[in-house]
Order: C-alpha cells, then sequence, then structure tokens
C-alpha cells in the first residue's frame, strides 16, 4: 500500500514559494531548518503541512461510505517541501539547470516498507537507486531513486513513524542526487 507523502520543490525563493502554497491552498509551517554540507554551502529548507493535519487520531487512509455499499477511500492532502540554496549548493545548482526557477525535484510515497519496495524496483526493473542502502533517522526510513527512464520523475520511498522531516536523512538525500 502506498499513498503521495510530500512533494518536494527545489526554487529560487523558498519563502515566496512558501508563501504562495500557504495563501493559494491553506497550508501551514511544520517546521523550518539549514542544511550544512561539507563543502561549506547550506540548503535552507521549509516543510509545510497541509490543512487537515496527519496524526494519531487521523490516518492517512480512511474510508467514507458510499451509496453504491463500496466505500470510497481518500487519503489526506501530502506535506510540501521546499529548498533553496546559495551559490554551489546542490539544490542551487540544480534549479539553475532548470532556467534558474528550479521546479518540483521528486514525488515522495509512503510504503510499508522502503526495503522491500527497493527490491520490488530493482528486481522488476522499474528503478535504479541514488544510494545503495536506505537512510534512517529516529522513526523515519527514506530512499530516492534515479530520474525514472518513462517519467523522468527522481521517487522518494518513505516509511514514517512519526511525522515530519529529518534533518540528517534531507542532507544525505540530497547529497546522493548531487549531479542529477
Amino acid at each position: 500500500m502506498s499513498r503521495l507523502d510530500h512533494i518536494a520543490y527545489r526554487v529560487k525563493d523558498r519563502n515566496a514559494t512558501a508563501k504562495f502554497f500557504q495563501e493559494a491552498f491553506g497550508y501551514k509551517v511544520q517546521q523550518e531548518f539549514t542544511i550544512q554540507f561539507d563543502d561549506g554551502s547550506s540548503a535552507q529548507c521549509i516543510a509545510l503541512e497541509p490543512p487537515e493535519k496527519l496524526g494519531p487520531e487521523t490516518p492517512w487512509q480512511f474510508a467514507l461510505p458510499a451509496s453504491s455499499g463500496q466505500p470510497h477511500v481518500l487519503h489526506l492532502a501530502p506535506e510540501i517541501f521546499v529548498s533553496d540554496g546559495g551559490p554551489g549548493s546542490i539544490v542551487h545548482e540544480w534549479v539553475q539547470k532548470r532556467d534558474g526557477i528550479g521546479g518540483i525535484h521528486h514525488l515522495a510515497y509512503q510504503v510499508d516498507s522502503v526495503e522491500a519496495t527497493m527490491k520490488e524496483w530493482r528486481d522488476k526493473g522499474w528503478a535504479q537507486f541514488t544510494s545503495h542502502d536506505v537512510h534512517r533517522c529516529d522513526g523515519l526510513t527514506q530512499v530516492f531513486s534515479a530520474p525514472h527512464p518513462l517519467t523522468g520523475v527522481i521517487y522518494e520511498f518513505i516509511e514514517r513513524g512519526e511525522y515530519g522531516f529529518c534533518k540528517d536523512n534531507v542532507k544525505a538525500l540530497m547529497e546522493s542526487t548531487a549531479g542529477l
């Protein structure tokens, strides 16, 4: 089982982009943080949560009764992750390659098991991954695919215990896509 967990944007101006999502779609700032890379560059990040917050009392999938007897299965809106970076950073270089505007960097899908999903996608020839192993943080397991040969999209698989983002995983994931 999977659901769209978050959409990650790499952009020229994270604050203006976050403001747009807040005003246009009702998103709220969940957290902000800076990633420092070993080369001295940095990326600034804003995680936004949708108006209907996911939490222990709200499952990520729920069903509503339908007149046909079959329930309608609904998923909550995805979180939004927005980042920008200074000159020379992984994020800045990625944005510059896209006319200085940036765009959607990846789509993240919450899955029951990141390792099992990686194995399935490798076995079926659906993806290569930007790292050999998954990235783990307290209550969080993640990995990126390389851009998919059919869609051009980088897919992230994420397994969450608690909701939010982990700075260490974000750094490792960003570093795994340097040069893409």
